[in-house]
């Protein structure tokens, strides 16, 4: 009888375990708040454009919208789940030729399966690339590498941006880890507009959508830093 009850406990015990190293919607707002995500992502995107080899300049050139997810945290317990909040600008237009839009709030998810070393915190950077990307995600739910075709990203200013892969990506997928900065698969996450986040910013209920296209919103102080950066580096759209 000891044995059984003993047993009962372990595998109770295994069963909850998981879901103590697998962040929160809730744990996430208790650390930070969304005005200082938006900071934190300009500042990342700062860091990341100063850097000798970072994004090539033609990428950015031609890039309809960047997200910068800042601090995406990764647990780890048999099943690795990638967790994070971000900002989302795009060209402001239809045809995403505007300039940079106020920031709309972002959520990544994703899980991988097998033993992880551990929890580690990486910031991401996605760049999506067309037209059918950038309003994929702005509707719904985007699943990379299936609903929205998705390639490591290369890296160096004078690097080969047009390659095979790089040309037929919808998004290109970059991170940082422990100060590595270099092009990482994402396929398999999920990308989707945090309209909860967008309310509490703007103080009322405004998509994505309506921030990037219809310039519901103007940016927040907050999004000064993200915007400026983004407006020195690359102030037009020279895709076709």
């Amino acid at each position: 009888m000891k044995s059984k009850f003993v047993s009962a406990l372990l595998i109770a015990a295994l069963i909850g375990l998981p879901a103590l190293f697998i962040p929160t919607s809730s744990h996430a707002d208790d650390t930070t708040t969304d005005q200082d995500r938006i900071r934190t992502a300009g500042t990342v995107l700062k860091e990341i454009m100063d850097i000798p080899d970072n994004i090539p300049q033609s990428l950015i050139d031609k890039a309809d919208c960047v997200i910068v997810y800042p601090t995406v945290l990764k647990a780890a317990f048999v099943v690795g789940v990638s967790y994070g909040r971000g900002v989302m600008t795009c060209r402001s237009g239809p045809t995403f030729h505007g300039p940079w839009s106020a920031p709309s709030m972002m959520a990544l998810e994703g899980a991988s399966f097998g033993l992880q070393a551990g929890g580690q915190a990486t910031d991401f950077v996605i760049l999506v690339m067309n037209s059918a990307g950038a309003n994929a995600i702005l509707a719904s739910k985007v699943k990379l590498g299936g609903d929205a075709s998705v390639a490591a990203g290369p890296v160096g200013r004078n690097a080969a941006a047009d390659t095979d892969v790089t040309l037929r990506a919808e998004m290109l997928t970059y991170s940082r880890a422990r100060g590595l900065f270099a092009g990482i698969s994402l396929a398999g996450s999920t990308v989707r507009p945090d309209n909860d986040a967008n309310t509490r910013i703007y103080g009322k209920p405004v998509s994505a959508r309506e921030i990037v296209l219809h310039n519901a919103v103007r940016p927040t102080p907050d999004a000064k830093l993200m915007l400026e950066v983004l407006r020195a580096h690359s102030p037009k759209n020279l895709s076709k």
